[in-house]
């Protein structure tokens, strides 16, 4: 039976032509709805509930819309798994208090130097050798017989009602996976404060269906709900990697054509860093599984990915060609407009659309250039006058314009140098992946075509 459920409509949600055409999704998709698309979709901006059809399924799988199941699930149909590397005091008693009322609680010891002593309301398994994270969920899931597992780091701490609004996702048979929003804890020092606004493990305010080349293209495993059956269909979290076997497994699971979903309406609280050489200790280490999940997931993980239009206008005007690079933009904004001629307003919309598109390929080519591209971008302003100009600009503007969206707390020139000093550690851990791996593919760009998706 077909799920029946309300939607939300993504931020990136546009209704043109007298609601006959709406564009949104990530990457932004263009739909030309028949008269009775139309209908329905002004039955999903109400609100009402409707059941799943192949319009519905479209506009899911684009990132256009977001399902809000109604709660059918139970705690008791769960079982928690904790891994554990000599875990903060009070923190596991802490955990098992949280997640009272699932139908069991796996410890799992990784070879803590001082074994973890047995606590009421859990089984505690151990390692005697030291595997890793993805290593210890998979101990964990080897034991559980209930239809969901839930894996919860002992950093985060669970609010209330935490667990009832991620398993209303599960409604969805596809859905095989669900995070909650994963925001640091903050605090007074600058480290903490700049964690607040640019912790990896935080995907932002808004929902999201999780795929690759997507606004949202993984979830961390800090806290991950997950259908058991599905985990096993895929093999779980990969016990080989040390770092990146989040992304991977999400990978594996939308790759087999199971839906991986962001719920941020959860908010669980993670400790931040609490030093600079713990930042940069962690941006590098998540940095060097860029090339293994590169080599796993081809083309999953570029740098950038942008429209091959975008690409050439931009790298016209950075060797120099600025007037080439501007001719080709409008060209291709012009080509977009003829495609919507036929759409009340499309050309206004056309040249937003294209405007914006531009903008948003010249930032990604920026937090490239600064990011993982950084070894070879200094190496290229060591030579260049106009590539030191071009670097500089593409460490600072996107920094400032950050800073004045957010304003973080911290001043512009200490907050400045903590991004490219984050830039730096994370480019320096792909560099080094890169070398061990004998691979460039974690460095190479991705060019894409802009889609027109009718209905």
């Amino acid at each position: 039976m077909a799920p029946v459920a309300s939607y939300s409509l993504d931020r990136s949600l546009r209704c043109v032509g007298g609601g006959r055409v709406i564009i949104g999704g990530s990457p932004l998709k263009l739909f030309r709805l028949s008269a009775a698309g139309t209908a329905l979709f002004g039955r999903l901006k109400d609100g009402e509930a409707v059941p799943s059809n192949p319009l519905i399924e479209r506009l899911l799988d684009s990132g256009a819309i977001h399902p809000r199941h109604p709660p059918r699930i139970a705690a008791h149909q769960v079982t928690v798994v904790i891994p554990a590397y000599e875990p903060p005091p009070g923190a596991l008693a802490r955990l098992v208090a949280q997640v009272a009322g699932v139908a069991e609680v796996f410890i799992v010891d990784d070879a803590s130097p001082l074994p973890i002593p047995a606590l009421a309301g859990a089984s505690t398994l151990r390692h005697h050798i030291n595997r890793g994270p993805g290593a210890a969920r998979m101990t964990g899931l080897a034991n559980v017989s209930t239809p969901f597992v839930a894996f919860v780091d002992t950093d985060v701490e669970l609010p209330p009602e935490w667990l009832a609004p991620l398993l209303a996702h599960f409604d969805d048979p596809l859905v095989a996976a669900v995070a909650p929003r994963v925001a640091s804890r903050g605090g007074s020092t600058l480290i903490q404060r700049y964690e607040t606004r640019r912790s990896p493990l935080d995907l932002g305010p808004e929902p999201a269906r999780v795929h690759s080349g997507t606004r949202v293209s993984y979830v961390p495993s800090a806290v991950l709900i997950c259908r058991t059956d599905a985990l096993n269909k895929v093999g779980g979290f990969d016990p080989v990697l040390r770092f990146g076997e989040d992304v991977d497994l999400v990978w594996r699971l939308t790759g087999a054509a199971f839906r991986v979903r962001y719920e941020p309406s959860v908010v669980v609280i993670h400790n931040p860093r609490t030093s600079l050489q713990n930042l940069i200790r962690q941006r590098f280490d998540y940095g060097t599984s860029a090339a293994s999940l590169a080599e796993r997931h081809p083309g999953a993980l570029a740098p950038v990915i942008i429209d091959r239009t975008s690409a050439g206008a931009w790298m016209l005007a950075v060797v120099g060609w600025p007037i080439s690079g501007a001719l080709v933009a409008v060209v291709s904004t012009a080509r977009f407009a003829y495609k919507l001629r036929a759409i009340p307003d499309g050309t206004s919309e056309a040249l937003r659309l294209a405007g914006l598109g531009n903008l948003y390929a010249g930032r990604s080519l920026a937090s490239a250039a600064t990011r993982a591209w950084w070894p070879f971008s200094v190496l290229a302003a060591l030579v260049s006058r106009r590539a030191r100009y071009l670097l500089a600009a593409a460490a600072v503007v996107p920094a400032g314009m950050d800073w004045i969206r957010d304003r973080p707390g911290i001043q512009p020139v200490k907050y400045l140098a903590l991004r490219i000093i984050d830039d730096m550690a994370y480019g320096s851990g792909v560099a080094v992946g890169c070398w061990r791996h004998r691979s460039i593919a974690s460095v190479r760009p991705r060019l894409t075509r802009a889609s027109t998706q009718p209905e």
